[in-house]
């Protein structure tokens, strides 16, 4: 039920939503694995049916994924996803002592693992259109998805930190680069993957 009612929230009110993801007293692990697990199956789902249902354009041609190929690219995808989402908050809170932040070590570590959690929920959401996947409507839908999650990270760190908009604002610009560069490293090694023989295999 918490999963519902902040996910609304941080699109319907997000200060407020900040602010009573902030008053929550669940561990950095409850917030997580409420959370995650259960929106990162979104796009590997929604994926895994557009690349092997409905099929996208490749070189001209309409192309599709055999249904063990698909598989073992979600699952990749899936475990990618939950340890990036992880990673980012752990990075958040590493970073929190260098910006002033002043609870202790758990209220740090939940804050930073929540901070990452909701921001990424938008792009969740959105990757429903991976159900169609089109790489113009992905990239409009997904990109809107994202500008509305850095518009969460400046709004929500002040709130979240309990910190001046001031030092919050160099906080945000840190995490988004962070967030960035984890981004090129999974896409990095992706094509890895795809050198070693995990790659895509398309239907006949």
């Amino acid at each position: 039920m918490r999963l519902l009612s902040h996910t609304i929230g941080i699109f319907t009110h997000p200060d407020r939503e900040w602010e009573a993801i902030r008053a929550d007293r669940d561990s950095s692990m409850q917030v997580f694995l409420s959370h995650v697990p259960i929106l990162a199956l979104i796009p590997c789902i929604a994926g895994y049916i557009g690349v092997t249902r409905v099929g996208f354009e490749l070189g001209g041609h309409l192309a599709r994924l055999t249904p063990g190929s698909a598989a073992v690219l979600a699952v990749v995808m899936y475990f990618a996803i939950v340890a990036g989402v992880y990673l980012l908050g752990e990075f958040i809170k590493w970073m929190a002592r260098s910006y002033g932040v002043e609870d202790d070590e758990p209220r740090r570590h939940y804050e930073g693992t929540a901070l990452a959690v909701f921001v990424t929920t938008p792009i969740f959401l959105a990757s429903i259109v991976l159900i169609y996947p089109h790489l113009w409507l992905a990239v409009a839908v997904i990109g809107l998805a994202g500008i509305y999650s850095v518009y969460l990270i400046y709004e929500g760190i002040p709130i979240l930190m309990n910190m001046s908009r001031e030092r919050a604002f160099l906080y945000a610009g840190a995490v988004i680069t962070v967030a960035l560069v984890m981004m090129v490293t999974v896409m990095i090694g992706s094509v890895i993957l795809w050198s070693v023989g995990i790659g895509p295999v398309y239907q006949h």
